[in-house]
């Protein structure tokens, strides 16, 4: 199970931050992943593969401007390793010359493919492997919104309802199943307002059925113990969690103690299914010190040339300072390829065996990932999974699967009242949630109730005040994406993700103010419409978006 995302990057900056991470990620992860999916299946490999594109990373994939800026990234790419090759040549470094080279075809590669095999189209490609039932494609939250932080269920329902639109427009299709951004769950709790005293805010299964996905996902722990935290543990004023014993009625309700990530499970009372991660292979992957990207042999992903900013060394000693790294040497890099594939696929086999063992029943292993882990931060990632997923395939104990077809094949029997929860740090809201970020939370909320109040305002919105709400509309969804609270928290790049904040909502903002001066004799002021058009240049994500999908739900 991969989960593929990025923020809304298009005309947003360059290196270090911007449109070039985007790019950055097409020619190491994306466009590698969707040629070695083309090639197993041309292979006549029987694989299957669960694949998250949040709806934003869709639009930008499928956007011809993003497709050209990427052709001069590739050039650019081309020429700084040339360049490279005959400075080391010249220094009578043969080595790194071989390697400056290596990586001169690795990207003149990458832009081959995506103009000719795949037709400058990654989408066509993935949905047609989703026709051909060799992945399954999955829906998230439209921008990657963080959803059991926001405060209004209006846009919970809007961020799940534009995702669903945009996975018709691209893939042909209504989705199955969600990934919800970070993991982040809510479960049911009961709230207060001045108005209507105390009432239920239902949990995140509810608006998924209203979307008929039937499948979503956690992290292990969510699944096999540990209490809710957050607004359902009564850890914020004004929110008090529903009493145990109305979770307990729940007919077949499964305890902690008896639950395992082997199993799908359904969420309370609902017809939605979860499935949890399983944590063996998500070690083996994700631990710095353990995990397979964290060979020796593997290329160095910080270490960067101070001439091209080209990797190229390899991870040699996790004790080692960045300047002590020994040159990557490709060949045994792909040794080591080979033996991880062979030991993964191994791991997988001997995880289901125990549980069929245990269990006297077939299990379901859940092994999630971030699909940039592959290729981008784990150079060799690609070239991995391919060869995981062929000696998966060839194993008679194993059968491959996409989570949805599990489901259905094998229905979920028992139900759980799942915790608050995500796969963040201490598996709560913390990496979102924090004083550096509170600021970001109380413009969010603010936006929030004042779109709430535009579409009360004009219900029945045509023309140019259609146009203005609909920017508006699409200023509020990108301000509400997670990355800008999590670039924010792990200072990775905090003042670029304020700033990126601060202009969605000051946009926002501009265009509320706009709307809210219309009415039955002041017509939409023809620079608020000009400045809509402008905004729009940039960011352009869901261009069918209907403003009315936030009108108040409580």
């Amino acid at each position: 199970m991969l989960h593929s995302h990025l923020p809304f990057y298009r005309q947003t900056g360059r290196w270090p931050h911007g449109e070039e991470v985007l790019h950055e990620a097409m020619a190491e992860t994306y466009v590698p992943l969707v040629t070695a999916l083309l090639d197993l299946a041309d292979e006549g490999v029987p694989y299957r593969l669960t694949l998250g594109i949040t709806p934003i990373l869709a639009e930008q994939l499928g956007d011809a401007l993003i497709g050209e800026h990427f052709d001069r990234y590739i050039e650019n790419e081309v020429r700084l390793a040339e360049a490279d090759r005959v400075r080391f040549a010249a220094a009578d470094d043969s080595h790194g010359a071989y390697l400056a080279g290596h990586f001169a075809d690795y990207y003149r590669r990458a832009g081959t493919l995506f103009n000719g095999r795949l037709g400058r189209d990654l989408l066509g490609a993935c949905r047609r492997l989703q026709d051909a039932g060799y992945i399954e494609i999955l829906t998230s939250a439209a921008t990657h919104a963080y959803l059991p932080l926001l405060a209004r269920d209006s846009n919970v329902y809007g961020q799940l309802a534009v995702g669903k639109q945009a996975y018709q427009r691209w893939f042909g299709r209504d989705p199955r199943a969600v990934w919800l951004p970070e993991c982040a769950y809510r479960p049911a709790f009961f709230t207060a307002a001045a108005q209507q005293g105390y009432y239920v805010k239902p949990g995140l299964e509810t608006f998924l059925a209203a979307q008929d996905i039937g499948l979503f996902f956690s992290e292990s722990h969510a699944i096999t113990g540990g209490g809710p935290g957050g607004k359902a543990g009564g850890g914020a004023i004004g929110y008090t969690p529903i009493p145990d014993r109305l979770l307990l009625a729940v007919p077949n309700y499964a305890p902690p103690s008896s639950r395992t990530t082997f199993l799908p499970y359904r969420v309370a009372d609902s017809p939605v299914a979860v499935m949890g991660r399983n944590e063996r292979t998500g070690q083996q992957v994700w631990a710095a010190q353990v995990g397979y990207p964290g060979d020796p042999w593997y290329r160095e992903f910080h270490r960067k040339d101070q001439t091209s900013g080209l990797q190229y060394w390899r991870i040699t000693d996790h004790s080692l300072g960045l300047g002590d790294k020994a040159p990557y040497e490709p060949a045994k890099a792909q040794e080591r390829v080979a033996e991880h594939a062979r030991h993964f696929a191994a791991l997988v086999a001997e995880e289901l065996r125990g549980y069929q063992a245990a269990a006297d029943a077939p299990g379901i292993v859940v092994a999630a990932y971030d699909t940039e882990l592959f290729g981008h931060w784990w150079h060799e990632g690609v070239d991995w999974l391919k060869a995981t997923l062929r000696h998966l395939a060839a194993d008679p104990t194993v059968e491959l699967t996409t989570a949805s077809d599990w489901l259905v094949a094998h229905p979920a029997t028992e139900r759980l009242a799942l915790p608050e929860s995500s796969w963040g740090e201490a598996g709560t809201h913390n990496t979102w949630q924090n004083p550096a970020t509170a600021w970001m939370w109380h413009g969010i909320h603010n936006a929030e109730r004042r779109m709430e109040g535009l579409v009360a305002r004009h219900p029945q919105a045509e023309g140019a005040l259609a146009e203005v709400l609909a920017q508006a509309g699409r200023e509020l969804l990108l301000l509400q994406a997670s990355d800008w609270e999590f670039l924010t928290t792990t200072t990775q790049a905090p003042e670029y993700s304020n700033h990126r904040f601060n202009e969605h909502l000051a946009w926002f903002n501009d265009l509320a103010q706009t709307a809210e001066m219309v009415n039955a004799t002041e017509p939409v002021d023809m620079m608020g419409l000009a400045r809509a058009r402008v905004y729009a240049m940039r960011d352009n994500p869901f261009p069918d978006l209907d403003y009315r999908v936030f009108a108040a739900r409580e």
